[in-house]
């Protein structure tokens, strides 16, 4: 589980960062990224949505929830990929991550974590 310090949870933070409009896509998952990190001891912050367009069922919502978190979890712990470049990171999930296992997950947000770093570069630049 992610500490309160690695979480999003303000709707005024959320806004912020898609006001920034840095995003990037596979067909699972959407991911917006903050701003850059300027001090590498403050921790990465996420947040994860799931619509009710995913799922009418909250049960299948929470599911999906948290295979991301555990994911996004163990991307971090093993350093699979890039995750600590930016300040926050916010995941949504399409429609089709209610169909998937978590191996599935797993690979899809690593893959929007490379293509976020390919995307808008290493921090610093």
């Amino acid at each position: 589980m992610l500490s309160e310090s690695e979480r999003l949870k303000k709707s005024s933070e959320f806004r912020t960062i898609y006001n920034l409009r840095k995003s990037v896509a596979n067909s699972l998952f959407i991911l917006y990224v903050g701003r850059k990190k300027k001090f590498p001891e403050i921790p990465t912050r996420a947040g994860f949505i799931v619509g009710k367009k995913v799922s009418k069922k909250a049960t299948q919502r929470n599911y999906i929830k948290r295979l991301l978190r555990e994911a996004y979890r163990n991307i971090k712990k093993t350093g699979a990929a890039p995750s600590d470049d930016w300040e926050s990171l916010i995941f949504i999930a399409r429609p089709t991550a209610l169909e998937v296992n978590y191996q599935q997950v797993y690979d899809a947000v690593a893959d929007c974590l490379r293509r976020a770093r390919k995307k808008y570069g290493n921090p610093g630049n």
